[in-house]
């Protein structure tokens, strides 16, 4: 299930790139303080992920113009990030994923498959991925998205253990492994998110 914040109204419903910020000469000490989230990447042409984004993050995420935040938590968003989002006519996503620690708890697969087809439409670009800390519930999703664009298992593993680090999680990898991406077999055999 998918909660949608679009503007004011709510429905329910719904290659690792490090980042660089680069600064003109001629900017003032103000655009000096861009801050990504934790763990903020870019995915693809168009798709960013992070951690939790917090007022501090703001004005570098305003850099991104993005059209889409999909967030992966149960909580409600804190009041102003959703003002933040309404200000800048960014549309919200959100599905609520537990988070387990435990190692036999079930990733909900609907939840996944529902995100990736919001992370397929490209009208919901440019988009940002994230959970609280952009390393489990954002891996999966970016992980089955590689699945997706044809990676290898061993890449698709290695990107969720450079984000996940010592919390890396067998149960996520085995959700990523088993995850069965022919149900959209309607992309294109060189699907890519990449735009010319």
């Amino acid at each position: 299930m998918c909660r949608t914040l679009e503007g004011v109204a709510t429905v329910d419903h719904h290659v690792d790139v490090s980042s660089t910020v680069v600064v003109p000469a001629n900017s003032s000490s103000d655009d000096l303080n861009l801050i990504p989230p934790l763990n903020f990447a870019m995915v693809d042409n168009g798709i960013f992920r992070s951690g939790f984004p917090d007022s501090a993050n703001f004005s570098f995420l305003q850099t991104l113009n993005l059209s889409s935040i999909i967030y992966l938590c149960p909580e409600p968003y804190p009041e102003g990030n959703t003002e933040f989002l309404k200000s800048n006519g960014i549309k919200l996503f959100q599905f609520g994923i537990e988070s387990h620690k435990e190692p036999f708890v079930n990733i909900p697969e609907d939840a996944i498959r529902e995100a990736l087809r919001i992370v397929l439409d490209a009208r919901n670009h440019p988009l940002l991925i994230h959970c609280n800390r952009g390393k489990h519930r954002t891996g999966c999703l970016v992980g089955c998205l590689r699945k997706l664009q044809r990676w290898c298992l061993s890449s698709v593993f290695d990107e969720y253990q450079r984000f996940a680090a010592a919390k890396a999680r067998v149960s996520d990898q085995r959700f990523m492994e088993l995850f069965d991406v022919s149900s959209f077999k309607h992309l294109p055999m060189s699907f890519s998110c990449l735009k010319n």
